[in-house]
């Protein structure tokens, strides 16, 4: 039986490593700190600067995954709870004042997403002292036309050189990443360069589970919408919702109805719940009951499920 390739020869990398076990500089792998990631993520930020600007435009990435070996993580994040949030609002920080930089010097300093978003991640393949970084544009889908995918700008540090590459990878690489929901941020991007830490508390309310789905609509086309469920009670609805909580997930579609989900997280067994209130909802290929939305008929909704809406709209449940 043919053994599968990891994650390294997946990306054509395997050459970099040693044939025998190496643990850097003096024998000694340096430990993660909360200056080192710091440092890391604003390097990244810069470069990015660098490689997507243009004329007189100044281009950046709004996502930045931030990968290591799942022990390094572990250590950096075990007793260190609540202290990559705080990285990462130093972080936003640090960004407005590159940004404004530009802006004084007659930059065209204007984002191509709404949002800062970070992940911190793991693989079971990198080795301990390895790091790498994933950056993204995070371009907004309002009528935006519609585009291929583009690859992820990977940077890879191997611990037995400590120089960095960078090469472009497809979105698949993705599937062999451990996220974690401590370990993501979203804070908005504020057009005055000013960051603002009620927003920013806002935002950093740790998410339950993710919601992903992909629209037909055409103006959708190739694109997913994403939604991290932070509340333990949610509604899930269509284009005519006109509330704008977070506890709505408003999928911008004719074909959802208004409210169609009721979805909710039970603290006692730790399980997920659906009722349904739509023209037609099933669930894992099952059908659901419609429910009286004032008298909602539970169902386990296990991880990983995938519900269809009317039969038009795709909607997967995964662990945050």
């Amino acid at each position: 039986m043919e053994s599968k390739p990891n994650f390294w020869q997946r990306i054509g990398i395997q050459d970099w490593f040693l044939t025998k076990e190496s643990t850097g500089v003096n024998g000694k792998i340096p430990a993660l700190t909360p200056d080192s990631v710091y440092t890391y993520i604003v390097e990244k930020f810069q470069d990015s600067i660098k490689d997507l600007s243009f004329a007189d435009r100044v281009v950046f990435y709004h996502e930045f995954i931030i990968s290591f070996n799942s022990d390094d993580y572990k250590e950096f994040i075990e007793n260190k709870q609540g202290l990559f949030g705080l990285i990462v609002q130093e972080t936003v920080k640090k960004f407005y004042e590159i940004l404004k930089e530009y802006r004084i010097a007659g930059k065209k300093v204007e984002p191509s997403g709404s949002k800062w978003v970070f992940r911190l991640v793991s693989h079971p393949d990198y080795q301990r002292g390895d790091k790498g970084f994933m950056g993204k544009l995070l371009p907004d889908n309002n009528n935006q036309p519609a585009k291929k995918e583009e690859n992820l700008r990977v940077t890879f540090i191997p611990r037995q050189t400590g120089i960095a590459q960078t090469f472009d990878v497809n979105q698949d690489i993705l599937k062999g990443f451990i996220y974690y929901s401590e370990g993501y941020f979203e804070i908005p991007y504020q057009e005055d360069l000013e960051y603002s830490e009620k927003e920013a508390i806002k935002q950093d309310k740790k998410s339950i589970a993710r919601f992903e789905t992909i629209i037909p609509d055409k103006q959708f086309a190739g694109k997913k919408v994403e939604y991290m469920m932070k509340d333990d009670d949610i509604i899930v609805s269509g284009s005519d919702e006109e509330r704008e909580e977070q506890s709505v997930f408003k999928i911008p579609s004719e074909w959802v109805n208004t409210p169609h989900l009721q979805v909710r997280f039970n603290k006692a067994d730790a399980k997920f719940y659906l009722a349904s209130f739509g023209e037609m909802t099933t669930l894992n290929e099952m059908a659901v009951p419609t429910s009286d939305i004032n008298s909602p008929k539970w169902v386990e909704l296990p991880v990983n499920s995938r519900i269809l809406l009317n039969g038009i709209i795709g909607l997967n449940l995964f662990k945050s």
